[in-house]
């Protein structure tokens, strides 16, 4: 008969952690996820002592490399953003690259900003769309860390007598053309 599967249900997040937060004689579990499954609030997970883990955590968590996970026992698991294929862009213009974020945004890409600079999932529609707004695409792989969003779950409300929906994940579709008018994406969702 196989042991229970542990499950950890309490997220700590890296940022605002003290640093006395590991348990004495505890070993820390390290677990690898791209940022797909790290969106995911109920996965079983292969940790690096190579044992599956059960993840429970409140639904629209999203694990940041370098938060941790806890179950009951105390036991913790140190979740590590796997590198993955990712397209950057470049640009000096902070405007031209305000455009472009805001372009993408549209497209409801989840996508993370530096100092002048923003990535996003290689994905070879949203390349040719930044392409043909002027800028050069960078293809590598790196931990992909995106923007939570203005929601925090990313999902969005409507008027009354208007669904609702939020997404769980993020949603990586292009709306409307790629070449020629990019249309603004407010819009009702009337039943």
């Amino acid at each position: 008969m196989s042991e229970p599967l542990r499950l950890f249900t309490e997220h700590l997040p890296a940022r605002g952690r003290g640093p006395a937060l590991a348990v004495p004689g505890a070993t820390l579990l390290t677990l690898v996820l791209p940022f797909e499954q790290r969106q995911k609030a109920r996965q079983r997970a292969r940790v690096n002592a190579g044992f599956e883990i059960g993840i429970h955590v409140p639904r629209g968590t999203v694990l940041r490399g370098g938060d941790r996970l806890r179950a009951g026992d105390g036991a913790l698991v140190e979740i590590i953003a796997a590198r993955e294929p990712v397209s950057t862009v470049w640009c000096r213009d902070l405007r031209r690259l305000a455009q472009l974020a805001y372009h993408l945004g549209n497209r409801h890409v989840a996508l993370e900003v530096g100092a002048g600079w923003v990535r996003y999932l290689t994905d070879h529609v949203l390349d040719l769309l930044v392409e043909q707004l002027g800028h050069t695409v960078v293809h590598h792989e790196e931990a992909f860390e995106p923007e939570s969003g203005a929601y925090g779950g990313h999902g969005h409300a409507h008027e009354p007598g208007t669904h609702s929906h939020a997404h769980e994940h993020a949603v990586r579709h292009a709306h409307g053309p790629i070449f020629g008018v990019i249309h603004n994406h407010s819009h009702d969702h009337d039943r």
